[in-house]
């Protein structure tokens, strides 16, 4: 079987047109989904970009393989348990292999075509992989043209040899949009999603911290506007936002076109997912990944499968690292007994499918926050706030009546806090079971989640664009976490 893995980087599930959303910007992912199974709940366990795929390749939850983050203790890979080094010599750690390893292992030729290991020194990817074509130097800056102009060559020269599987990686979706800039005006006569309206609008600005309305650190580049003040800043910022998916669909157009060239489209698995979305005002936050809300772990799934799969939909939670044991079983293999992930291939059957009861994530930079997401229900605790205005340690959505998760509602109903909360508690009891410990993104807490945003400087442009009483409101709030630092 050959197997393609399109990964989008920071692409929204619900924008894609097979999730409803009303622009057209992905008819050839689409197409893909005319054959397959579309999930319209999966979820990265993990957040942003290294920890998701660490999670995605490892098989394992962030709290187990101990990358949550993008520095510090919380970008350090453990592939065993507790605190046992990375290896034992020549051995490797068969009931933890990672995927592109595993797969190779039972006879697959394993290839990527990603720059991701370059951009985030995750050296651990590029063990077992038979080819790993770092096309560009560019590390995650590279276009959807410049990935095809690698790949291309590469499926005509090999894609009728059997047995394969590719990890075919686009960044175009990840801010600052590099796209020409009429992929960004090609929706400019399509109104923008309903929300943030202009009141959200007005609030957010008394939010302040990284990638906030009011500071979007120097995105005025291109097609993004340097802040977010009205809506036409809004649909500006969107536009950007929709015409970089619809680029990348664009390419994957090319893809589609080359494998049916070849004769072997009716022969190839195609998967269509990502590491995780983008805040887009949620919890006031724009064009970033910061916080383990909705709209930055919600990611597509789209499964085609020949021979299994027909047009379908499924709406059971399941986690983005579910596709490696669901591989496994679509393959023949055995799953190993050291991943995390439970196989969804009854689901691409149309066989019964429950998912999870409910689903666990954590995210590890701008904010230290973990989340569980009942079908109904989104919990947050923030165990750190970074620079942002998140004083309450816990904040309840109803994910029902409240999408986009404007209102906090935990006062409302502390029956289902302490239900959530408990979830909470037995998950991590579970990982302790399973051999995790310390929790890696606690042990973040005292370091700060400050990569990209030094609270100092937060502070600084605070003062100086006359929000004296936000720095000083900072300062309180942060020295709560890091006494003396701040002179409170």
């Amino acid at each position: 079987m050959r197997v393609l893995y399109i990964d989008l980087d920071v692409c929204r599930a619900d924008h894609l047109g097979v999730n409803g959303y009303h622009r057209h910007t992905s008819p050839n992912m689409d197409r893909i989904a005319e054959e397959g199974v579309t999930f319209t709940h999966c979820y990265c366990s993990n957040s942003p970009c290294l920890p998701s795929r660490a999670a995605l390749f490892s098989g394992r939850f962030g709290i187990h393989n101990g990358i949550v983050s993008h520095h510090g203790v919380g970008e350090v890979l453990r592939q065993y348990t507790g605190n046992h080094p990375l290896s034992y010599g020549h051995w490797r750690d068969l009931e933890r292999p990672f995927l592109q390893h595993y797969l190779w292992s039972q006879g697959l030729k394993t290839v990527a075509f990603s720059c991701f290991h370059d951009r985030h020194n995750a050296w651990w990817y590029t063990a077992g992989w038979e080819e790993l074509h770092t096309f560009t130097r560019k590390r995650g800056q590279e276009t959807a043209d410049e990935v095809n102009a690698a790949f291309l060559p590469w499926l005509r020269q090999h894609g009728r040899e059997d047995n394969w599987f590719v990890h075919l990686h686009y960044w175009d979706i990840h801010a600052h949009y590099r796209i020409p800039k009429e992929w960004a005006d090609r929706f400019a006569d399509d109104p923008p999603p309903p929300w943030p309206d202009q009141a959200a609008i007005d609030c957010h600005q008394s939010i302040y911290g990284p990638r906030s309305a009011t500071y979007h650190a120097g995105y005025g580049v291109g097609v993004m506007p340097e802040a977010i003040r009205t809506t036409a800043d809004f649909k500006r910022l969107i536009d950007g936002y929709d015409g970089a998916i619809a680029y990348t669909d664009y390419h994957v157009g090319q893809v589609i076109e080359a494998l049916e060239e070849l004769g072997v489209l009716d022969e190839t698995a195609i998967i269509v997912s990502g590491d995780h979305g983008d805040s887009f005002g949620e919890h006031g936050q724009y064009a970033d990944h910061g916080i383990a809300n909705e709209a930055v772990h919600h990611i597509p799934m789209i499964v085609r499968w020949p021979g299994v799969t027909t047009r379908g939909s499924c709406g059971q939670l399941i986690y983005g690292l579910d596709l490696g044991p669901t591989l496994c079983e679509l393959l023949g293999f055995p799953s190993p007994a050291g991943w995390d992930g439970r196989s969804f291939a009854p689901a691409l059957r149309g066989e019964a499918f429950a998912g999870w009861p409910y689903l666990v994530w954590d995210h590890g930079i701008y904010t230290f926050t973990r989340a569980v997401r009942t079908s109904d229900w989104l919990l947050i605790h923030i165990l750190h706030p970074g620079c942002y205005p998140y004083d309450e340690p816990y904040w309840l959505h109803d994910m029902v009546n409240d999408p986009y998760q404007t209102q906090d509602v935990s006062a409302q109903h502390p029956e289902v806090v302490a239900q959530l909360d408990q979830c909470l508690t037995d998950w991590r009891h579970e990982q302790i079971r399973k051999g995790a410990a310390p929790d890696p993104l606690e042990l973040m807490v005292r370091e700060g989640p400050f990569l990209y945003m030094a609270p100092e400087r937060m502070i600084e442009i605070l003062g100086s664009t006359g929000r004296a009483h936000f720095a000083e409101d900072l300062k309180r709030r942060l020295s709560k976490f890091h006494p003396g630092r701040f002179g409170v």
